[in-house]
């Protein structure tokens, strides 16, 4: 792999497997404070020259210092990015209320609207693997995240200037293929700045923007739909997608100046601090993380992603959840089959997104408190499998707002942590890591051009059709879940009892299994 031929500042000593018993005492060190010396020692591991004046406690203290400083750096922006990105993709849903399908003279059974919806994700899946190998050559996300923000803000401006079908199926296809290169990178990205043990609740901080994104979009949409129709001759859907994307272009360019790159490229840490950050993956995991571009193999990462079949496994579990998690595509067209107004049916989509960003956020932090990952992951879609009989069951308006409330926390509160789950599993070389991210994003987003046909507005109110296959993939990933953590087991195992787990399949990244690396459960 590429980082066994790496020079690094926290270089490990060690060259062979220790003892099992002192794999894991250091395997229990808690990974939130500064390792003890005795963790160290038994790791194999070496302080880079610059903190061994530190005592234990003065390391605890500075990594603490250090976190918060990076979590105050990188969490508000990424998430602010992550929501306008969701908003920017998802507004074509709340256009439909707004006038859109009657100003381009789409057809009335809703398939030209479904192919507006699902051609976005054409451009959004071609552009993810290349983006992420991309990032990770050049070592600037910095720079390219904020960048890629600003076309994908100008495109959806541009497409309040769409005077037809055809146009708009292109401004949806270039959004999609810009856009594709955020949320694979941002989760690759916050994987080169935190541990395994940190990952869950970072990685919930940064989808928990989709999820506020759902919940201001509704309230966002009635406002302009309520209000602004007609405004300056314009229909109240072209001034949502202008708005939306102005305030996008804006945001981007603040972000420039805010975002680092990586921990030994970062100013704004100290000597100490960069030197910490860059030590503390490495004791993680037992290899350094991105070092300089050179050493970043596209290709070669792309290949050792594709070899490893834990990654495969990993695949069917997203796939599953978000082909389950369609749904969200056409939520206020679900909702509106309760029979309320257009403006009362955009108000009543964001009580279950508030909902999910609560549960989202509690199953993310009790995952990482406990490091459990698939109960934390099943568990919330078998109550998605819940609402999804109960919604197709009946058309009692309370007993569906119910389903439709529960719906979202069922289908998003495990979905940060299956995401965590890939960089526990995948964490090194990070051309690999980066690769795995992109294409697991990448192809697990197919479900969303075929399932946008699910909704047609024949299928009202019940939609059957629709939520018997997002039981059916809910269930598909909770089955994929269940096998990747027996793999995973029998991997500890092996690792338990000195034995080395070699090769591009099933491999323990670099030197970890020296360091008590163990994969998560």
């Amino acid at each position: 792999m590429a980082d066994d031929t790496r020079t690094t500042q926290a270089k490990p000593a060690a060259t062979t497997t220790p003892p099992a018993d002192e794999i894991e005492l250091a395997h229990t060190s808690t990974k939130n404070d500064a390792p003890s010396a005795v963790a160290v020692k038994q790791r194999g591991l070496e302080l880079p020259d610059i903190l061994r004046h530190l005592s234990e406690e003065e390391r605890a203290v500075l990594e603490k210092k250090m976190r918060r400083k990076i979590d105050f750096r990188l969490l508000p922006m990424i998430v602010i990015m992550y929501i306008l990105n969701y908003i920017d993709r998802n507004n074509i849903a709340a256009a439909r209320y707004a006038g859109l399908e009657e100003d381009l003279n789409m057809d009335e059974d809703g398939t030209q609207f479904s192919t507006a919806v699902s051609i976005l994700f054409v451009g959004y899946i071609l552009m993810q693997v290349p983006s992420n190998l991309v990032l990770n050559k050049i070592g600037k996300p910095a720079i390219y995240l904020p960048a890629s923000m600003i076309l994908w803000g100008v495109i959806s401006a541009a497409t309040a200037g769409c005077h037809s079908v055809g146009g708009l199926y292109a401004a949806r296809f270039f959004l999609g293929f810009v856009e594709a290169t955020y949320f694979p990178g941002c989760l690759y990205y916050l994987s080169c700045w935190y541990t395994r043990q940190e990952l869950g609740v970072r990685t919930t901080y940064l989808y928990a923007g989709s999820l506020i994104s759902g919940a201001f979009s509704g309230l966002i949409s009635a406002g302009i739909t309520g209000n602004m129709d007609g405004t300056l001759g314009l229909r109240a859907w072209r001034w949502l997608f202008l708005l939306e994307g102005v305030v996008t272009i804006a945001v981007a360019f603040a972000a420039f100046w805010v975002l680092p790159n990586f921990p030994r490229t970062t100013s704004w840490l100290s000597e100490e601090e960069a030197a910490l950050a860059t030590w503390r993956l490495e004791e993680d995991i037992g290899a350094d993380d991105w070092t300089n571009s050179e050493e970043q193999t596209l290709w070669l990462g792309f290949r050792l992603a594709l070899q490893d079949v834990k990654m495969w496994v990993l695949l069917a579990i997203l796939f599953g959840n978000v082909s389950a998690a369609s749904v969200t595509n056409f939520f206020p067209t679900v909702v509106g089959t309760l029979g309320y107004s257009k403006v009362e049916t955009l108000l009543l989509t964001s009580p279950p997104y508030c909902l999910g960003v609560i549960t989202t956020f509690l199953n993310a932090w009790h995952a990482d408190k406990t490091g459990e990952r698939f109960w934390h992951i099943t568990l919330p879609l078998w109550l998605a499998v819940v609402t999804f009989i109960i919604a197709a069951a009946t058309t009692n308006v309370a007993a569906r707002y119910a389903a439709i409330m529960l719906m979202i926390s069922g289908l998003y509160s495990g979905y940060t942590t299956a995401l965590a789950w890939i960089s526990n599993t995948l964490p090194r070389p990070p051309a690999k890591r980066a690769a795995a991210l992109g294409f697991i994003n990448a192809i697990s987003n197919c479900a969303s051009i075929y399932a946008s046909y699910l909704y047609p507005k024949s299928a009202a109110p019940r939609y059957t059709g629709a939520f018997v296959h997002n039981c059916v993939m809910a269930a598909a990933a909770i089955a994929a879940a269940f096998t990747l953590r027996t793999m995973l087991a029998r991997l500890n195992k092996k690792l338990d009892r000195g034995e080395r787990v070699e090769g591009a399949i099933n491999a323990a990244p670099g030197e970890a299994v020296e360091h008590g690396f163990r994969f998560k459960l």
